[in-house]
């Protein structure tokens, strides 16, 4: 595989995440462990289904380390997500959630042979004026709350995962099937421990459960992985700048968040910081 085909593949990533807000919202009373649990198995075993139709299972199985990084990244984001989404209005615990764009630029900028500059300093200021024009004022004008600061765990559990998981690029992305899998039995624990089991789903909550296994946690993960293990990371990091736009418009489009001037300021200076960040020079490896 070249590394423009593992580039256009990791890209899909970026399309499939800008519903991520939606499908989570859609899931509605779902709890939070419980809707880990139910979309890793189906992102899992999505992952499995390719790999057996390819010939590949042979590949599916992970490192020890690949293993515990996949336990700390897709499981750790995934569960912070979800529980912000649930306990702060979508649109802002999404935008939060997507200052990890901008911590990769920085992680990358703090790793052997890179350096932080100017511009990534500059960056990381105009997404905290971001997030505190969010939790400020607010879109609903509720101030800071427990969501707003799960957003920000994930930001920072996702974008420290990414950029670890260039160490493993030789470990073949099949193997997320298995991580995955994995990654609901801690989930489902967690839930009998917690929360109260929801069967009863309406449609609608059906639709953002198989949303959100099939599309925004199975393909999305492993093409992502095979996006950073073999495509061009720096061009990956500067397309995810958009992520939060697509985000936050497909939000605003089905009806689970109002449009406004400070939705739209945020989402603006989201972008901008990231950019700035990116720029002019290539800070990934």
């Amino acid at each position: 595989m070249t590394s423009r085909t593992a580039t256009l593949i990791g890209l899909l990533a970026i399309l499939l995440w800008s519903t991520l807000a939606l499908f989570t919202a859609m899931s509605g009373r779902v709890p939070a462990f419980q809707l880990v649990g139910m979309t890793f198995v189906i992102g899992g075993l999505l992952i499995l289904a390719i790999a057996a139709v390819r010939g590949d299972l042979g590949r599916i199985m992970p490192t020890k380390a690949s293993f515990a990084l996949g336990l700390y990244g897709p499981f750790g984001d995934t569960a912070l997500y979800y529980a912000a989404v649930k306990t702060a209005p979508p649109a802002e615990a999404n935008l939060i959630h997507y200052l990890w764009p901008l911590l990769i630029v920085l992680f990358a900028a703090l790793l052997p042979g890179g350096q932080l500059k100017p511009r990534h300093l500059v960056g990381a200021l105009a997404g905290l004026a971001a997030t505190a024009l969010l939790v400020g004022g607010g879109v609903q004008g509720g101030g800071l709350a427990l969501g707003h600061l799960l957003a920000l765990c994930g930001a920072f559990v996702w974008a420290s995962y990414s950029v670890l998981s260039r160490r493993f690029a030789d470990v073949p992305s099949e193997s997320l099937s298995v991580t995955l899998l994995a990654c609901a039995v801690p989930a489902f624990a967690l839930h009998a421990a917690f929360e109260p089991t929801l069967w009863s789903l309406t449609p609608t909550e059906w639709g953002g459960v198989l949303g959100l296994g099939l599309g925004s946690i199975g393909l999305a993960f492993i093409v992502w992985d095979i996006g950073m293990k073999k495509g061009d990371v720096a061009l990956l990091g500067v397309a995810s700048y958009a992520a939060p736009v697509l985000s936050t418009l497909t939000l605003v489009v089905a009806g689970y968040a109002a449009a406004s001037w400070t939705l739209a300021l945020a989402c603006l200076l989201t972008v901008i910081g990231a950019l700035i960040a990116s720029r002019p020079g290539r800070t990934a490896t």
